[in-house]
């Protein structure tokens, strides 16, 4: 799971698997597989960053 910023300053962790797209509309909106979107502090880069940390600590154990 990654953490991000909701935008009223509450931490969610989310389940990388399910982020299907990450746009900036200049809001940074992540777009579930579920349909779900949610706007968070973090940059769209911020966001590809936490997810290949993700997967680099998944892929090392």
């Amino acid at each position: 799971m990654i953490e991000i910023t909701k935008m009223n300053g509450q931490k969610v962790l989310v389940n990388p698997d399910l982020i299907e797209l990450v746009e900036e509309t200049p809001d940074t909106v992540m777009t579930l597989t579920t349909g779900r979107k949610i706007i968070v502090k973090e940059s769209r880069q911020d966001v590809k960053n936490l997810v290949k940390l993700y997967r680099k600590d998944i892929f090392a154990n």
